[in-house]
């Protein structure tokens, strides 16, 4: 279950990726299958050779793209996810959810 979002950050996170950039979005997220984790971060982008290549700088493999027709994307969620924002500069985003 997400929450959390406000539409102006999903459109604008859309938007980046329309435009082919490597688009980032955080919100909240329960899910049972992972215990500990309340947040995930979307890493998108409409270019599948670029997502996979960005990807490949923090050892994310391929096959691990929610492949969306419009918006695939990486989840990240737990460790990984506040050591790659952090990597990217993602401030906004882990300061808001406090990660």
């Amino acid at each position: 279950m997400a929450f959390g979002l406000k539409r102006q950050d999903v459109k604008k996170w859309k938007a980046s990726i329309d435009s082919g950039e490597i688009a980032f979005i955080t919100h909240y997220w329960l899910d049972d299958r992972f215990p500990g984790c309340t947040t995930v971060t979307k890493v998108g982008c409409k270019d599948i050779n670029a997502l996979v290549a960005w990807g490949k700088k923090y050892g994310l493999q391929p096959s691990w793209i929610h492949r969306d027709e419009k918006y695939p994307h990486f989840d990240l969620f737990g460790e990984r996810q506040k050591e790659i924002l952090t990597n990217e500069g993602q401030w906004e985003q882990i300061n808001r959810f406090k990660l």
